[in-house]
């Protein structure tokens, strides 16, 4: 099943309590959409960030890309720092998808988040030729 983070009814599930137990920290994501070798920022690329929950997924933000091909600041639970024993971190895996129709183009992700970090995902978005032969 899929679930919005803002879902009331999800508030009151054992099982995301537990996820919000485990992950009480916070960490930053960034998203940077750009074509030509990150000279063209990339405006409307859309983006879904979720984690997979007892079998459920629950999405954390979906929102566009800016006219600078941004997304700033995307806030996401993550274990506190003070918890690991730092050999083997502590760290909540996040699933980004990103969408572009007008390109025909569909890419998945996979990131790790930590408390207090700020993870940058680029993406390059990359022209789908097949829409470009247009007869002139």
């Amino acid at each position: 099943m899929t679930y919005n983070y803002n879902d009331e009814e999800l508030q009151n599930l054992s099982w995301f309590q537990d996820f919000l137990n485990n992950n009480t920290g916070t960490g930053m994501l960034k998203i940077r959409a750009y074509s030509a070798s990150e000279a063209v920022p990339v405006e409307g690329l859309n983006v879904i960030v979720s984690t997979l929950i007892d079998d459920n997924e629950v999405i954390f933000y979906e929102g566009y890309t800016d006219e600078s091909g941004t997304i700033d600041r995307i806030v996401l639970p993550a274990p506190r720092i003070s918890d690991n024993n730092l050999v083997s971190p502590l760290k909540t895996v996040y699933n980004i998808k990103a969408l572009y129709p007008r390109e025909n183009m569909n890419k998945e992700y996979s990131i790790n988040m930590f408390e207090d970090v700020c993870v940058v995902q680029n993406i390059n978005v990359v022209p789908d030729m097949s829409l470009n032969n247009e007869v002139m």
